[in-house]
């Protein structure tokens, strides 16, 4: 089931080849050693804290990869003149990353980018042999591309007066004509087609930034073994946390295709159900026959979630009882149900619970059930299957007295 990993940050020091430091975290998996790394590029003008970042630097920490984020030169946290930079300086700012990662940890093997970092970690890539594969996250097949979000007016006045103050996100920044110049010397096709890496193009539909269209401009410019997957309804941006934290999944599974994570030891038990959790944090694998889950609790109490919580799951069963039990019932009637939505909240202070737990203290337990039913039903078989509902036997064993006896193996 991959690697259940929380993430644990730490601040580390990176000098450019100019000596300016560059603001930079590491984050890594907390219940395992990281098998591999990746670096990370961040879109222009952003900066390393933006939450696709860290969303997308967390779904590689759960597989075991760790990653090393940090700002361009003049962004974010770093040091330097943001208006004196280009792209070329930028790929140096990643070499200078890759650097410190193979001197401090180990070479990176994964390369990700978004919007033009992820023009940047194509060309850097071919000057890094320990790298494997490249993951973009909506990048242009040029990075000339990113003379769009000047404007035309921008772009003119820079023309004009060698440099200009642009409005971009609803921040200015000074943007000097040998960044243009700069930009222009790179032949994107040529990187990418010598770029000698499996490569990942991801891209939304919906993206108002950078269009569709660079996407398959970079996917066919590229050779084998390339790959892309849709990133549809999600912005530029990727602001949503559910789009970053799926875009982020996808990269860690596909990554492991070229860059092999170690066999770890399976999960096994005699028994119909097994539960394993580490010594850190409270994300937790379960194995219940074949099938594979994810436990966790909310980041309000303390976990990571990565899992449903064990209350969660309670509730879950109980609604999936509830279904089921309504279904085997009209079925045997011959009644025309179609369909049964169960909806539940569980109210219950877990977080007290268990710091009581030692003294046995424990508040009632509430479960509101509410279930939703189609079909053509006369009112008297709607009554009945509300009664049934009543009878599921997880239901039944809630309401029942319950002995769990608790050996040491």
């Amino acid at each position: 089931m991959g690697y259940l990993a929380a993430m644990a940050n730490t601040r580390v020091e990176i000098h450019n080849t100019s000596g300016q430091q560059l603001r930079a975290n590491l984050s890594l998996p907390i219940d395992q050693e990281a098998y591999a790394y990746a670096i990370f590029a961040h879109c222009f003008t952003c900066s390393s804290s933006l939450l696709a970042v860290r969303q997308i630097s967390r779904a590689l920490n759960m597989e075991g990869i760790g990653v090393l984020r940090f700002d361009f030169t003049g962004l974010g946290g770093s040091e330097g003149d943001f208006s004196t930079t280009n792209f070329t300086t930028n790929i140096a700012d990643l070499l200078s990353a890759a650097d410190w990662l193979s001197e401090n940890y180990q070479a990176p093997s994964l390369l990700v980018g978004h919007s033009l970092g992820g023009a940047a970690v194509i060309c850097a890539a071919q000057q890094l042999p320990s790298v494997a594969a490249v993951a973009t996250l909506g990048a242009p097949f040029d990075p000339a591309h990113v003379e769009d979000l000047l404007g035309e007016e921008g772009r003119q006045e820079i023309l004009a007066k060698g440099e200009a103050n642009i409005n971009i996100g609803g921040r200015p920044f000074k943007i000097q004509q040998q960044f243009l110049d700069d930009l222009g010397r790179y032949s994107a096709k040529e990187h990418i087609a010598h770029l000698g890496k499996a490569l990942l193009v991801m891209h939304s539909p919906q993206d108002s930034t950078v269009g569709i269209d660079e996407a398959a401009k970079i996917y066919h410019a590229a050779r084998h073994p390339k790959s892309f997957v849709s990133l549809d309804g999600a912005d530029h941006l990727l602001t949503q946390k559910s789009d970053a934290l799926y875009a982020g999944k996808v990269i860690a599974g596909w990554s492991t295709r070229y860059v092999q994570p170690p066999k770890g030891s399976p999960l096994k038990s005699n028994h119909s159900v097994a539960v394993r959790l580490g010594d850190h944090g409270f994300t937790t694998e379960i194995m219940v026959r074949q099938h594979h889950l994810t436990a966790d609790e909310p980041e309000s109490v303390g976990g990571n979630d990565f899992g449903p919580s064990p209350y969660e799951l309670v509730s879950a069963g109980l609604g999936a009882c509830t279904a089921m039990t309504m279904h085997m019932y009209a079925r045997r009637k011959k009644w025309p149900l179609e369909e049964v939505i169960v909806h539940i909240d569980h109210r219950k202070d877990y977080a007290t619970d268990m710091v009581d737990i030692e003294n046995g203290q424990a508040k009632i337990d509430h479960f509101e059930r509410q279930i939703d039913i189609k079909g053509e039903l006369d009112e008297e078989q709607r009554q009945r299957l509300l009664e049934i509902a009543d009878r599921c036997p997880v239901h039944r064993t809630l309401h029942s007295p319950v002995e769990i006896r608790t050996t040491l193996g």
